[in-house]
């Protein structure tokens, strides 16, 4: 029982997005670590991202 809720929650936390700063460390460690340096604090990288989303033109027409 839970882990099929623990399941359903890690489903959910990745269906929204919720898991993003948990996926940017693993991706930073993964393939970046080794050039040294630190990842972004989990601030840096929600501001990092509000800026990426929504800076420029976001229209259709």
């Amino acid at each position: 029982m839970l882990k099929t809720v623990k399941t359903l929650w890690n489903l959910l936390r990745a269906i929204t997005g919720d898991n993003a700063y948990e996926k940017y460390l693993e991706h930073w460690r993964t393939h970046h670590a080794h050039e040294g340096g630190e990842p972004l604090s989990r601030k840096a990288f929600f501001d990092a991202e509000l800026q990426r989303r929504w800076s420029g033109v976001k229209r259709c027409c």
